[in-house]
């Protein structure tokens, strides 16, 4: 989901956990929120929201009291909590692991952490992810609503270009769903490391190309598919650069948006070219599909 910002060292151990409650507690708004900030995951569990970041982000607890005190001026929730930490790898990892499950982002796809066990069945497609730092562990909307559309426009044997990878769930998908070969960019060293293990993980490591930088480094311009699940801004930015890595048929599918962003992104992107054929909502998140004209 997020177009990684932050200048980071692939060395670095510590890590800012801040978890986040709210009355009523509106996990959507509270992430949607949150990805405003120079953070590199959320993870919403029952009763909290989890946000991280890199020791060197600046981003504190009074800056997340400061934007949610504009949903209670605005009587979206009536309190709020936030509380911070810093933790080193190890603690992390051991705080992800106690919440993670076995998750079914579409009917076909399930996506599993390495220490779970599960038997596909039927035509599932298991994908077994350690996520470490990077976004895309399968449970946000915003992943699950590119998974279902990329089903429904993947093209088999094609190319696909996933920018802003984080873990590489969606580049993954894609060649476990039939293309060919896929592009993974992210220009988060995390998400980079990340990524090529978790193509290992899955067996698909000589069908994905994992790329650590920005999408005008990648040379190819003929991607049947791109799929991009960032931050808004960052979606608007690149909307031309999309445009020149997509074949004269190529779709495009773009995630990380809440449902207030709808207008504003198919305008832009009409705008440069594009024609907006299909969209999918779930809870207050929308994904967006355009295809060449």
């Amino acid at each position: 989901m997020n177009y990684w910002q932050t200048t980071t060292d692939n060395k670095l151990k510590n890590y800012k956990v801040f978890k986040i409650s709210s009355k009523p507690f509106l996990p959507d708004v509270l992430s949607g929120l949150l990805w405003e900030l120079e953070i590199t995951g959320v993870n919403e569990n029952d009763d909290v929201v989890i946000a991280v970041a890199t020791e060197y982000s600046p981003v504190n607890e009074r800056m997340i009291s400061g934007l949610l005190e504009k949903l209670v001026d605005q009587n979206v929730i009536k309190e709020f909590s936030v509380a911070g930490e810093l933790l080193e790898e190890k603690n992390w990892n051991e705080l992800w692991e106690k919440s993670r499950e076995v998750i079914h982002i579409s009917e076909r796809i399930v996506i599993k952490p390495t220490f779970k066990e599960y038997e596909s069945i039927d035509d599932e497609i298991v994908i077994t992810l350690d996520p470490k730092m990077s976004f895309g562990t399968g449970e946000h909307q915003s992943t699950k609503l590119s998974v279902q559309l990329m089903e429904k426009y993947i093209k088999v044997k094609g190319k696909v270009l996933d920018v802003g990878s984080g873990t590489g769930i969606l580049s993954i998908a894609a060649v476990k769903m039939g293309a060919a070969y896929a592009v993974a960019v992210d220009n988060d060293p995390w998400c980079y490391e990340n990524c090529i293990e978790n193509c290992a993980l899955n067996n698909v490591e000589e069908r994905i190309k994992v790329v650590e930088g920005e999408i005008e480094i990648i040379p190819e311009e003929d991607f049947d598919l791109v799929l991009a699940n960032i931050q808004k801004n960052i979606l608007l930015l690149i909307s031309e650069k999309i445009k020149t890595k997509l074949n004269n048929n190529g779709i495009v599918v773009l995630s990380g948006l809440m449902l207030k962003d709808e207008t504003e992104i198919i305008k832009h992107y009409q705008s440069v070219g594009f024609k907006f054929i299909d969209k999918k909502i779930m809870d207050e998140w929308i994904a967006i599909v355009f295809k060449m004209e």
